[in-house]
């Protein structure tokens, strides 16, 4: 006759492997929780960051277009507020912009005396580059200064007024100094200064400038007499 199976001890071993299942049980639950909170908290402080970044990034954008307005068209210039005076113009073919932009209207005595188109060239080196581009009444350049780019360190950066003087030699010019068929750079035939080693980013700014030019030109007149938007 057999005896029958120790139950004591498989009673013993059954309490345990339960307390066993629990206790994994317990510890991936809080890991679970753990894990959920963490992320929640994780995303609440990206989201937060990322909120806040952006509005300094706008914010370091707007201060530095109000500098270059100034540089452009400084304040003994003109008699009015040039960031409460601005006109909206519609999607434009030539001056690239599928939405509709904000200008600054500059005045004196209540004659428009330039108007600055802040423009994107998609064609730099490493991407879009924002300009600010000053039109005097007469459709001359009142100046050409960048806001923003991507551009190599070193070689397209020297757009920027800090890097070199090249974007000074702008002001003045107009379609017809040098020319239409001159407004090009020099590696194309034309009569502009490129940087040495580099082509395609002064070639972008070059050509995008010739077209806020060609612009103004073709609505000269409308332009010049539009009543602005006064904030």
């Amino acid at each position: 006759m057999h005896s029958p199976a120790p139950e004591p001890q498989n009673s013993e071993q059954a309490v345990e492997a339960g307390l066993l299942k629990s206790t994994l049980l317990q510890s991936i639950i809080r890991s679970s929780i753990g894990l959920g909170i963490f992320a929640i908290v994780t995303a609440g402080v990206i989201a937060v960051t990322q909120i806040n970044t952006q509005d300094s990034i706008a914010e370091n954008i707007r201060q530095a277009q109000t500098r270059s307005l100034y540089e452009i068209l400084p304040a003994d210039q003109i008699d009015n507020d040039l960031l409460s005076n601005t006109l909206i113009l519609p999607p434009s073919k030539l001056l690239g912009n599928q939405d509709p932009i904000q200008i600054y209207v500059g005045r004196k005595e209540g004659q428009t005396v330039a108007l600055l188109f802040p423009v994107t060239t998609p064609h730099g080196y490493s991407g879009n580059i924002d300009l600010l581009i000053g039109v005097k009444h007469n459709g001359e350049l009142a100046g050409v200064r960048v806001l923003k780019h991507r551009e190599t360190p070193g070689l397209g950066d020297k757009v920027e007024t800090a890097k070199s003087s090249w974007i000074k030699g702008f002001t003045g010019l107009s379609l017809e100094n040098p020319g239409p068929d001159a407004w090009k750079v020099r590696k194309d035939g034309g009569q502009i200064d490129q940087f040495t080693g580099a082509t395609i980013t002064p070639r972008a700014v070059v050509n995008q400038t010739r077209a806020v030019l060609e612009y103004f030109a073709e609505h000269q007149e409308t332009l010049l007499s539009a009543k602005a938007n006064t904030k």
